[in-house]
């Protein structure tokens, strides 16, 4: 399969990548067995992108994916997401982009992925109560720790993008 670099990122993907969110959220019910075997086939035919987020489940989604890379985390870039300040019953609350709910998201997504590092960790939605510059400064933050290595974000223009990425490149 053709690769491609992740945006202005060093790092390399698959022309095609594997969003998650249906296995697990949101499109009817869910069948691990097949969900896994759909992984496993995506990973034969040369898929290194898998994308999810924390709130696909909530998290049963990432739990899914760290079971079926176990033993291949290596061969792949795994994408993640955070936004909303979430309950311990996975309860979704407002969004928050503040440094303390991304570092409790960041910590619980490394746990169920079951990995040291996320590859692209992204926020999910603007929050529109914390400026962009305190969220990215936080993301970077990361980045020098090693939890992550590369910062992107969903959903927002051109004039965030910019702003964002004077604090820290954005993939």
């Amino acid at each position: 399969m053709d690769t491609r670099r992740l945006g202005s990122s060093s790092i390399e993907v698959s022309a095609i990548g594997l969003g998650c969110m249906g296995m697990t959220f949101a499109y009817g019910p869910v069948d691990d067995a097949r969900n896994l075997a759909t992984l496993d086939r995506a990973l034969e035919l040369g898929v290194t992108l898998f994308d999810t987020a924390e709130i696909y489940g909530p998290w049963k989604n990432e739990e899914l994916l760290g079971r079926a890379l176990a033993g291949r985390r290596e061969k792949v870039v795994l994408a993640t997401k955070f936004a909303w300040r979430l309950g311990p019953d996975g309860s979704r609350g407002p969004l928050d982009g503040g440094r303390d709910n991304l570092r409790r998201a960041i910590e619980g997504s490394l746990q169920r992925l079951k990995t040291d590092r996320i590859d692209l960790f992204y926020q999910h939605r603007l929050d529109p109560a914390v400026p962009i510059e305190e969220t990215v400064g936080a993301m970077a933050e990361l980045v020098k720790e090693g939890k992550i290595r590369a910062i992107g974000l969903s959903e927002v223009g051109a004039a965030m993008n910019r702003r964002a990425d004077e604090v820290h490149p954005i993939a």
